[in-house]
């Protein structure tokens, strides 16, 4: 994939360029990490290099980044996974292999987000968003069934004492409270489907994330995926 599009960075025009990343790519994919989770975030849970190969050599499809300038200011991974792995609500570091994605499944119907990230400078950009649409693309492109994912619910800790994890999300769906993450979600067009507790350590969260999906409209299931 590669593509062109005009975003605005405070007011301002910035022409970003979104394509697969690549091998030469791997020290600003940990550059971006450093800089979006910065002391405290454990430097040990950024992408290292081993799993960088991995996302690249195994499904380059769902290893997407985003360029302003030269610069790479944000990225989003993916691979491909059963109904069946997606349905048991596992946690982060099962349905990814701890980022290293070596269960990905060529015949899989799901793309399963592990990762999207953007650079602080330019989160107002919509440049998440343009992230999220250009996974889509890769979903309908090679006739898979749907995408979907764990997003975390880090506004969940205000509310933890007097609502369950479903109840939040339910509230944050219909409008009554907002979240961080879901609501932006939400926005991209995602659909919630579940929640799943234990996912990721995250104390905002409590643990917990909300199962989220977007549907193909274009699917055709007596068509053969391509990436099989």
């Amino acid at each position: 994939m590669r593509k062109e599009m005009i975003v605005y960075v405070s007011g301002k025009p910035q022409r970003v360029i979104i394509r697969n990343y690549i091998f030469t790519d791997m020290e600003a994919m940990i550059a971006i990490q450093r800089e979006s989770f910065p002391p405290p975030y454990p430097s040990e849970l950024w992408w290292n290099v081993e799993q960088l190969k991995e996302h690249i050599s195994r499904f380059p499809e769902g290893a997407l980044c985003a360029e302003i300038d030269g610069q790479l200011v944000g990225s989003m991974t993916a691979l491909l996974t059963s109904d069946s792995v997606t349905e048991s609500h596992s946690s982060w570091e099962i349905a990814t292999d701890k980022g290293y994605i070596r269960n990905h499944d060529p015949a899989g119907l799901s793309l399963y987000v592990v990762d999207l990230c953007v650079i602080p400078a330019f989160r107002s950009a919509g440049i998440g968003k343009w992230l999220i649409q250009s996974m889509y693309e890769v979903v309908v492109h090679l006739n898979l069934k749907r995408l979907i994912s764990g997003g975390r619910m880090p506004g969940y800790h205000r509310y933890a004492n007097q609502a369950t994890a479903q109840q939040y999300l339910d509230r944050v769906v219909a409008g009554e409270w907002k979240d961080p993450v879901i609501t932006f979600l939400l926005r991209c067009g995602r659909m919630p489907i579940g929640v799943i507790a234990n996912y990721l350590e995250d104390e905002h969260s409590c643990n917990y994330a909300a199962l989220m999906e977007w549907s193909n409209p274009f699917w055709n299931n007596n068509m053969q995926p391509k990436g099989s």
